[in-house]
């Protein structure tokens, strides 16, 4: 290993990469500006919600000096330092945040791959001698992420496998231009990106460094790990990954140009009429570069440079791909009443940050029915502008037995999610509570019929009973001790139906005396 540049060799390939250490922690800073910076200078963790509670997902250098870690509960981090600050995860944030990143790197080579969750692999083949060489590449690398206010960890390598190794495991901007094997040897076997388990086999059996692996015969660890497939779970794999004796694929970040359309304006408007005329001609002509595409616009985005230098951002998302400019023009101009021009607005620029493929003829029935105010696309649309864009949405089932869990909500023309397979349901009640309530329950016998509750200060008779309707836990998301349901369809001496359910079994071991709870209201 060594930090001096030197030649590739001819045909030699050579990629770049680039590790972000504290990525999440640092986008979320980013995001959140001044707050977040003070939240960052103590105890910080992002979390995300599970089964069991909130889940650690990141941690910023004071959580972690307090003894928080990545996958800890935060019910346990709270016990070491009760007053963390929390905030939640944003995972598909981080990756089109990633995604940009890559395409902003390939400043450094022809093309970047991702290296998710928070790392990137440029090919720098033939481009070191622009820079310098390949020192002064990682130097100017080193510089643009400080100028963003992310921390990385950087190494060149033949291979992407051995610059992984480097930027994770080995010093800081480390340099491979020999042999591999020999410059690696020294890291440890986690370097080879193996899955946990297989990390801990390789220690049990005394493989602590990459250079001790060649030292056993291939047969041998073929032998044990001849059932892996993946290449994270088969270390002869990542090896020869690693060398360079197989390929390992890597997927290319494609940057898609946006559709965009702008006017630079002679004079500077001021009044709402002229603004209208405005959008409405880049409304049509994004109408007409969307066609040329064959795509039709989710997402838009329409920027007004003031005269001060100031720029109003209105976005606009759409349930449905469109290109029709009365479409686009009366949606913004509900966005448009609280635009203050200042001294006037000089250009305008409309962009659709989101656009899917869309035939070049709209349907007959949708077209006819958009006429008449009726599309379900349009409706949808100005309910979101008017009310905002996450208080319009629509229930979808979702495979679970337990009654809570048996929908979510997603976007109203968004299609349903793959089924995760046919559950024979029972009929459920027409209304279920957001939340179970807790009731007092009066039956003749420990496991029998319920004869008497009281829910909300009301005492009730039960006339009649069906059930039960047993449920067992889902033992892939709850603990060992979660307790079986047993549901009753019940009717009071008024006429009144209810869905209760006993929570336990007496003597189930599971806990104490069963407990009852009122989850629905029958027609």
């Amino acid at each position: 290993m060594t930090n001096n540049e030197g030649p590739a060799g001819p045909g030699g390939r050579r990629i770049l990469a680039i590790w972000l250490p504290d990525y999440a922690i640092d986008r979320w800073r980013l995001e959140m500006g001044a707050a977040g910076r003070a939240l960052d200078a103590g105890p910080l963790v992002l979390i995300a919600d599970t089964a069991h509670g909130p889940r650690i997902e990141a941690v910023n250098r004071a959580g972690t000096a307090a003894g928080a870690r990545r996958g800890m509960m935060l019910a346990d981090a709270r016990t070491l330092c009760p007053d963390i600050a929390t905030a939640p995860s944003d995972p598909a944030g981080d990756l089109g945040f990633l995604e940009k990143l890559a395409i902003w790197a390939q400043r450094w080579g022809p093309w970047a791959a991702l290296d998710p969750p928070d790392g990137l692999l440029v090919d720098i083949t033939s481009v070191p001698h622009l820079f310098g060489g390949e020192a002064k590449l990682l130097a100017d690398v080193r510089t643009a992420f400080a100028a963003r206010q992310l921390a990385i960890r950087t190494a060149i390598a033949p291979t992407a496998g051995a610059a992984w190794a480097l930027a994770h495991y080995g010093p800081e901007g480390a340099i491979v231009t020999g042999d591999v094997e020999r410059a690696l040897g020294g890291l440890p076997v986690a370097a080879l990106r193996l899955d946990d388990d297989v990390v801990i086999v390789l220690r049990h059996l005394g493989l602590k460094r990459l250079g001790e692996i060649s030292t056993i015969g291939r047969d041998a660890i073929q032998r044990r790990f001849r059932n892996r497939k993946s290449p994270a779970a088969n270390p002869l794999i990542r090896m020869d990954q690693l060398l360079g004796r197989v390929p390992e694929p890597l997927l290319p970040v494609v940057p898609q140009a946006m559709p965009l359309v702008q006017r630079r304006l002679m004079e500077p408007i001021r009044h709402r009429q002229l603004l209208d005329q405005v959008v409405g001609d880049l409304a049509r002509d994004m109408a007409r570069d969307l066609e040329g595409r064959g795509k039709g616009a989710r997402r838009l985005e329409l920027g007004m440079w003031r005269v001060d230098g100031e720029v109003v951002i209105r976005r606009l998302e759409l349930a449905a791909a469109t290109r029709d400019p009365a479409h686009i023009c009366r949606l913004f101009s509900a966005r448009l009443d609280d635009i203050d021009a200042g001294f006037g607005i000089e250009m305008l620029r409309l962009r659709a940050s989101w656009a899917e493929p869309l035939a070049l003829e709209q349907n007959d029935i949708e077209a006819a029915a958009e006429n008449h105010g009726t599309s379900l696309a349009a409706c949808i649309d100005r309910l979101t502008v008017r009310l905002g864009p996450d208080a319009v949405s629509r229930p979808v089932p979702f495979a679970s037995h337990i009654p809570e869990r048996a929908q979510r909500w997603q976007q109203p023309l968004a299609p349903e999610p793959a089924s995760q397979g046919e559950l024979a349901f029972h009929s459920r009640p027409l209304k279920i509570l957001d939340k179970a309530e807790k009731i007092a329950v009066l039956y003749a016998t420990p496991d029998g019929y319920p004869q008497r509750f009281r829910w909300r200060g009301r005492v009730h008779e039960v006339a009649r009973v069906e059930g039960p309707e047993r449920i067992a836990p889902e033992w892939w998301r709850e603990r060992g001790s979660a307790r079986l349901r047993d549901y009753y369809r019940i009717e009071d001496g008024s006429g009144r139906r209810y869905w209760i359910y006993r929570l336990g079994i007496i003597g189930d071991g599971r806990g104490g005396a069963p407990d009852w709870y009122l989850q629905g209201l029958c027609a």
